[in-house]
């Protein structure tokens, strides 16, 4: 989700962070109390911050989490999905998208959009 939303939707990441503890990830940070925080790029020629919204690992790999809920920012969000994509595999770890009912479709047509539609998100 992008920066702005993130206090709005603080209960699905806690919810979201819930359901990745009962998975059996480990080492889980995200921009919430009582977690750390995940590292933020800096995107170049902008003041553009990109955080993950959560990253955890399991199995020794990490793992890239992003919440999809409806947004008014939808360029924004798809820059940061293919952003962290790229990232997650030039280091060999995983990226993946959680979204829960009613932002299904939303999801979905992002995904389409830039062609990440081999991602399968996760539904909560």
């Amino acid at each position: 989700m992008v920066q702005v939303e993130r206090e709005e939707n603080a209960a699905f990441l806690k919810k979201s962070i819930t359901h990745l503890e009962a998975h059996g990830f480990e080492k889980i940070k995200a921009d919430l109390e009582g977690y750390d925080i995940p590292k933020s790029y800096l995107k170049k020629g902008s003041d553009t911050k990109i955080t993950p919204d959560i990253v955890a690992t399991k199995n020794g790999k990490k793992y890239y989490f992003e919440i999809s809920l409806k947004s008014s920012r939808p360029l924004l969000l798809k820059s940061k999905w293919l952003f962290l994509d790229t990232l997650s595999r030039m280091k060999s770890n995983h990226f993946k998208i959680i979204t829960t009912k009613g932002h299904y479709k939303f999801t979905d047509n992002m995904l389409e959009d830039i062609n990440l539609s081999d991602k399968t998100p996760i539904k909560i």
